[in-house]
């Protein structure tokens, strides 16, 4: 599992599961450039600690994703993983009352933000005949998933962009593989609850219950469980690992 001197691209990882990867491959000897669209999160993450670098972007952004990767290349020297973790929960409702700008941002935010960031990726990484790309779906990207269409449109994409990336770039002996966690204990699923509770006209623990309920293991999953996942398939010890859909949700049955 070794990661002395990688070099790591990290988006998203002002707070979250981003933040918690960072810090693992950092810890475990790697350099590591990371982004957020949250200027304050990102600059506490900087803050707390100084061996991280990194910028603001927003990742469905091309013209910011390009500034990201110039500076990112810079700093780290070239580039080993890229690790893309922006998302957004998208809206909680039917799918007939789902805008057409809520659905394009969804979409954007989840899905072209990894298309553009493996883009840019992809040449420094071809360069070298080496390297692993890690993206996030979910299990909402496994079942079909009740008034989030447009997330869950967006994490089965991910899941097929992933598997193209692998099979296109096998040849250059560049991996490619996708996270699928379930539901992950932070704000942000704070706030999925919180709304899926009001849509229902349920309590937020009786969402957050029947949440946990939804896996064998009854029980909801920590950042660090995908960040270990992360390391190991970006370490020799995943050398031979590709094209992959990892569930990291403690068995998921029914959405």
């Amino acid at each position: 599992m070794s990661h002395t001197n990688q070099r790591v691209i990290v988006t998203a990882a002002g707070s979250g599961i981003g933040r918690v990867t960072a810090l693992s491959f950092l810890k475990a000897g790697a350099k590591v450039f990371i982004c957020d669209v949250d200027k304050a999160s990102l600059e506490q993450t900087l803050a707390d600690e100084p061996k991280l670098k990194g910028i603001v972007c927003d990742v469905a952004d091309e013209a910011q994703v390009a500034t990201l990767f110039e500076k990112a290349i810079v700093h780290l020297g070239g580039l080993d993983v890229l690790v893309s973790m922006a998302g957004i929960a998208g809206p909680t409702a039917s799918v007939e009352e789902v805008s057409l700008e809520d659905w394009r941002r969804c979409l954007a935010v989840n899905l072209d933000a990894a298309f553009l960031c493996a883009r840019a990726a992809i040449p420094h990484l071809k360069a070298q005949h080496s390297g692993a790309i890690i993206n996030l779906s979910s299990t909402a990207g496994l079942f079909g998933f009740p008034r989030r269409s447009p997330y869950c449109a967006a994490k089965w994409a991910i899941r097929g962009f992933t598997k193209t990336l692998a099979t296109e770039l096998g040849p250059f002996g560049i991996r490619s593989n996708c996270i699928c966690p379930g539901a992950v204990e932070g704000d942000r699923i704070d706030r999925v609850i919180a709304a899926e509770a009001a849509k229902t006209s349920r309590s937020v623990n009786e969402v957050r219950v029947q949440m946990a309920d939804q896996s064998s293991l009854k029980t909801f999953i920590s950042p660090h469980d995908i960040a270990n996942t992360i390391l190991f398939l970006c370490s020799p010890a995943g050398a031979r690992i590709s094209g992959q859909e990892i569930a990291v949700d403690g068995h998921t049955e029914v959405l």
